[in-house]
C-alpha cells in the first residue's frame, strides 16, 4: 500500500492510473510516472506494483525518501524467483542537473533495496518514451472491445491458415469483402494483438501494415 499520498499540483500533472496490477491505488505525479505504470500492465513478466512503497531512511532527511514504484515479477520460465525492483522515475534532464542532491537518497536506497533482496533501478524519459508505449497507448482502447466469438474465430482460423503468421491487410482481405466488413474487423484485430493472442513487434512503430504471428510463434 502507498506511504505517501501524492498531493493534488498545479504545476505538475498528477492522477490515478486505471490498472489491475497495483497493490493499492496507482497515484502519478508526472505524466512520466503515468507512462512507465502503462509499460508495466503491458509486461507479461510483472506480475503486480506499488506506487508510494516504503519509505527509505536518508541520514539528514526527516521524512526520508519514497521511490516511485516497487515492481514485482513472475519467476522465469524455469521457476526461478526473479528479485523486485525499487525504482525511481525522473527525466535524464532531472537526473543530470539534481546528481549532487539526489545521490545520498538514491545511495541510500540502494542500501535498503540490497537489505531486502530488491535492486533499486532508475527509469528515465529514454527508457520509457520509446515506439513500444506509443504502440501501447494506441492498444490500451482496444483491451476493452468485446468481439464475438464468432469474429474471433475468423481471424484466428485465417491465420491458421496463412500458416500462423500474416500481416493486418492480408488478414483483412482473405476475410473482408468490402470497408463496412473491414471496419467492423479491424478492432477485433487490435483487440487480439492487445491482449497478446496476436503477437506484434511492439519494439517497431505500428504502420499502414503490421506483421503478427499467433501467441507462442516467434516472430
Amino acid at each position: 500500500m502507498p506511504v505517501r499520498k501524492i498531493p493534488k499540483n498545479h504545476i505538475s500533472v498528477t492522477g490515478r492510473h486505471a490498472t489491475h496490477k497495483s497493490i493499492g491505488h496507482a497515484e502519478f505525479e508526472s505524466p512520466l510516472e503515468r507512462d512507465y505504470l502503462i509499460l508495466l500492465d503491458f509486461d507479461s513478466q510483472v506480475k503486480s506494483y506499488e506506487v508510494q512503497p516504503v519509505v527509505v531512511p536518508v541520514q539528514g532527511v526527516s521524512r526520508g525518501y519514497v521511490p516511485d514504484v516497487l515492481v514485482h515479477f513472475h519467476p522465469d520460465a524455469d521457476g526461478v524467483p526473479r528479485s523486485s525492483e525499487l525504482t525511481e522515475i525522473k527525466t535524464t534532464d532531472d537526473y543530470q542537473r539534481n546528481r549532487e542532491k539526489y545521490a545520498p537518497k538514491f545511495a541510500a536506497a540502494e542500501r535498503f533495496a540490497a537489505e531486502r533482496g530488491w535492486f533499486f533501478v532508475q527509469k528515465s524519459d529514454k527508457e520509457i518514451r520509446t515506439p513500444r508505449l506509443a504502440n501501447l497507448k494506441f492498444l490500451r482502447a482496444y483491451r476493452r472491445v468485446e468481439p464475438s466469438p464468432l469474429d474471433v474465430e475468423l481471424i484466428l482460423g485465417e491465420l491458421n491458415r496463412q500458416g500462423g503468421a500474416s500481416t493486418l491487410l492480408r488478414l483483412l482481405a482473405a476475410l473482408c469483402s468490402d470497408d463496412d466488413a473491414r471496419v467492423h474487423m479491424l478492432p477485433v484485430f487490435w483487440h487480439l494483438v492487445a491482449m497478446g493472442h496476436l503477437q506484434a513487434d511492439l519494439d517497431k512503430p505500428f504502420e499502414v501494415d503490421v506483421q503478427v504471428v499467433l501467441a507462442g510463434v516467434s516472430l
